[in-house]
């Protein structure tokens, strides 16, 4: 449900310490979404000097204290960031998506059973590899042009090519035609998570299928959000963030294409609640940032299987 812009223009958190009037109204101006933890962080302050009363004066010394503790604090954090992005080697992220031709399954069934056979083994080789995260989705009945989807990761790119390879090599993969393939990789996000530090997970390494649904789709920022300065690009990522945190059953992979694909970004949202993802999306378009998006499909719908059962899915 949307929530009434007036009624938050209006709303002041709850105080420990006195306020005057001309610094109440000074925190009506902050936005909505970072103001309870602004007026938190000026009456810590407030605390640590032994004041008791805050008047305009007192936030403004507040604010630019705190502000440069925290510019410095974020300094460094980043610096130790890429320390540990080079110890630990970005992972690189494929989404393919496959239609079986309907010939298939009009063969004998031996013929049927053998392509099968042979196509599982493919996948089971790679599912059992150390060096490869395979997992597998059904789209059948979902879309027209695709009915299965794969999501591999691994550190070496050339692993999905020669599993491609091996796949269409099968008596099944003979019959299977490549719809969509997405590639990407991870990298840590650039944009910190002021209402939830904790929640930030170290996107170099993403560990998929925790959850019953994927829904994926690519997408590309029009070229002004790239103009815009790195503070007001999180300001903006601040108001995003803080509708995605309202969703905690759904899970948000982010991977990045610049360069090496078509698109900007590929995301991927795991959850076992497709109605919090509607909700989610439907609260996103109304943020500032969805003005900056110049592409944001296909979309995909995908139900997790085994291996053995997505196969199945294809009717065969």
């Amino acid at each position: 449900m949307a929530i009434d812009d007036k009624e938050l223009d209006e709303l002041m958190p709850d105080t420990e310490l006195n306020w005057t009037e001309d610094a109440r109204a000074r925190m009506l101006n902050v936005p909505f979404f970072v103001r309870k933890s602004v007026v938190r962080g000026i009456e810590q302050y407030a605390k640590d000097k032994s004041i008791e009363v805050i008047d305009d004066n007192v936030v403004s010394r507040a604010r630019q204290e705190r502000e440069a503790g925290a510019v410095a604090e974020a300094q460094a954090k980043r610096q130790e960031e890429k320390k540990e992005e080079k110890q630990a080697p970005r992972q690189f992220v494929n989404f393919s998506f496959f239609k079986l031709d309907p010939a298939f399954r009009r063969l004998p069934q031996e013929q049927i059973d053998q392509g099968k056979k042979e196509f599982m083994e493919v996948l089971e080789e790679y599912d059992n590899r150390g060096d490869v995260i395979l997992l597998s989705y059904t789209t059948m009945g979902i879309r027209a042009d695709a009915e299965i989807m794969f999501w591999r990761v691994s550190h070496r790119m050339e692993n999905f090519q020669e599993m491609t390879t091996k796949m269409y090599r099968t008596g099944l993969g003979k019959y299977l035609i490549q719809t969509y393939s997405y590639f990407s990789q991870t990298k840590r996000s650039m944009y910190m998570d002021i209402f939830n530090p904790e929640h930030e997970e170290d996107r170099t390494h993403i560990i998929p299928g925790k959850a019953k649904y994927l829904f994926i789709y690519p997408f590309t920022k029009k070229r002004e959000w790239y103009l815009l300065t790195k503070f007001a690009r999180q300001g903006i990522m601040d108001e995003h963030i803080f509708i995605g945190n309202k969703y905690p059953s759904v899970k948000l992979n982010t991977t990045y294409s610049f360069g090496i694909d078509d698109y900007e970004f590929v995301v991927a949202f795991e959850t076992d609640s497709p109605d919090d993802f509607v909700d989610l999306v439907m609260d996103l378009r109304e943020t500032e940032g969805s003005r900056y998006t110049l592409e944001d499909t296909p979309i995909f719908t995908c139900t997790a299987m085994s291996l053995e059962d997505a196969v199945n899915s294809l009717g065969i």
